[in-house]
């Protein structure tokens, strides 16, 4: 196929009967120009960021992390014991948030801590058993007064009520906890 007027193409080489739409016009360029975004080109205008300040890094704040997870445990174990009593056996699988509650404030401001995750499955395992404590304790003081101690007759009777379901949620608990600060570090 030839082009339709001469010199549509721009000025070329070859004879007029021999241009065709697929060669490429000769362009007026200027000696050493590269097109932009090709390799090789120079950078004109930009200039790095001037590094700011104001800016801090950002640091772990570990001891607030610890303090709110103290709390945390403390505020879930107490709310799982001072649940109706009539309702204890199915509070088993609010162990799952107790380590919730304990691990987002270890994940979102310690940062990536291999000691965080472990204390975070302590944390919820002794949520858990805190909360079953205040249970048992609820229950001994609603039966009247006790001989021994309270603190006592109160191990012995969660000893003596343990099932096995019992310690598949202080497992949960544990892996739960582990877990779950884990994946909030990563996230942050």
């Amino acid at each position: 196929m030839t082009a339709p007027a001469p010199g549509a193409d721009g000025p070329s080489l070859r004879s007029r009967t021999a241009q065709h739409y697929s060669v490429a016009p000769v362009l007026d360029t200027p000696e050493g120009y590269v097109a932009p975004g090709m390799p090789g080109v120079p950078v004109t205008g930009y200039a790095p960021p001037a590094p700011a300040a104001h800016r801090r890094p950002r640091h772990r704040r570990t001891a607030l992390a610890v303090a709110l997870a103290l709390l945390a445990a403390l505020l879930g174990g107490l709310a799982y014991g001072c649940a109706p009593l009539r309702a204890a056996d199915s509070l088993g699988w609010l162990t799952i948030a107790q380590a919730g509650l304990v691990a987002l404030p270890l994940g979102r401001l310690g940062g990536r801590s291999r000691l965080l995750p472990a204390l975070a499955a302590l944390l919820a395992a002794g949520a858990l058993f805190l909360g079953q404590l205040t249970q048992q304790l609820r229950r001994l003081h609603a039966a009247g007064p006790t001989p021994h101690g309270l603190l006592h007759d109160t191990l012995t009777t969660w000893r003596a009520e343990l099932r096995p379901l019992d310690l598949a949620f202080y497992a949960i608990a544990l892996v739960g906890g582990f877990l779950l600060t884990r994946r909030t570090a990563n996230r942050g």
